[in-house]
């Protein structure tokens, strides 16, 4: 493990982030499971999928 990434994880635990950062990374995480479950779900709409270039 790089030595930085303990040193970040040190400073993480002395200082912890507020509540309204978890909520909001909680948030992100929940919106991104559920389109997930709606693309399993339902599939992905042709008029979202790119069109071929010319190359």
């Amino acid at each position: 493990m790089d030595p930085r990434w303990l040193l970040r994880a040190a400073r993480w635990a002395r200082h912890p982030p507020s509540a309204r950062r978890v909520y909001l990374v909680l948030a992100v995480v929940a919106l991104c499971l559920v389109l997930y479950a709606i693309d399993q779900l339902f599939g992905w709409p042709a008029w979202l999928t790119p069109n071929r270039g010319r190359f």
